[in-house]
């Protein structure tokens, strides 16, 4: 009998706004219909962990989260440094899949993405990353900026079954969208994306109209028991 295949290490971001009504909605992406895995489900941007996640060059460019602290989130089987990489896998995933960057300057101070040229050169080193012409290290050195691991919030932890020929031992992380910016509706491993409540998508999952995998169902349950803004941010002591 085959051996289980080993899990990867991957991380999930679930991005979160407030409505117009004190509530909150969920984005959720699309993968392209062509991806051999998951294709036409909709997911939660995320990916694997990689190796330069967990490199000194990139976790000297963080802030707001050690390595130790991370550590004791997780748990001890994974170093510290892997388990800092989680984070960071988390915000270069947002990145790549959505342009949203969960970074500050040298200064501390937000991106603000209505800046023309920060948001030009931004979108054009997103494109480079994506297709592996430049490094994560590379692209905070050259901005000068720090990923905030304090703004991915952990949220909850997720093994495929070893049924799976594909495997994944994910972490999953609740985002506040920073406010100045605005998420892209579709990217190269996007193909389209939705700002939607979770109990809407619970409703249209149970009519067949949204395919997502059980994960992404365990995780909207349990954001759709919290019935309003202020409590999720509560909970979770979202920033």
């Amino acid at each position: 009998m085959p051996q289980p295949a080993h899990p990867k290490n991957a991380s999930t971001v679930i991005l979160v706004r407030q409505d117009d009504g004190g509530q909150f909605e969920v984005f959720l992406t699309r993968r392209p219909t062509d991806m051999d895995f998951l294709a036409g489900f909709y997911v939660f941007p995320g990916g694997s962990v990689e190796e330069e996640d967990c490199s000194e060059q990139v976790l000297t460019r963080c802030r707001g989260l050690s390595a130790k602290e991370a550590q004791a989130i997780l748990g001890d089987h994974l170093s510290a440094e892997l388990s800092l990489g989680h984070w960071v896998a988390a915000i270069r995933e947002l990145f790549e899949e959505t342009g949203v960057l969960l970074c500050v300057a040298e200064s501390g101070d937000l991106l603000d993405m209505r800046k023309g040229a920060l948001k030009k050169r931004l979108d054009e080193k997103r494109a480079a990353l994506v297709k592996a012409a430049l490094g994560f290290s590379s692209l905070l050195g050259s901005e000068k900026l720090y990923c905030d691991l304090s703004r991915p919030v952990y949220f909850s932890h997720r093994v495929t079954p070893e049924k799976y020929a594909v495997r994944y031992d994910t972490r999953f992380y609740l985002a506040k969208l920073p406010a100045s910016q605005i998420p892209l509706f579709s990217s190269e491993e996007v193909m389209e994306s939705l700002w939607i409540k979770p109990e809407e998508v619970l409703r249209r999952h149970e009519k067949s109209d949204l395919p997502l995998m059980p994960p992404t169902v365990i995780a909207l349950r349990t954001l759709a028991a919290l019935d309003s803004w202020q409590k999720l941010c509560d909970q979770y002591r979202l920033k």
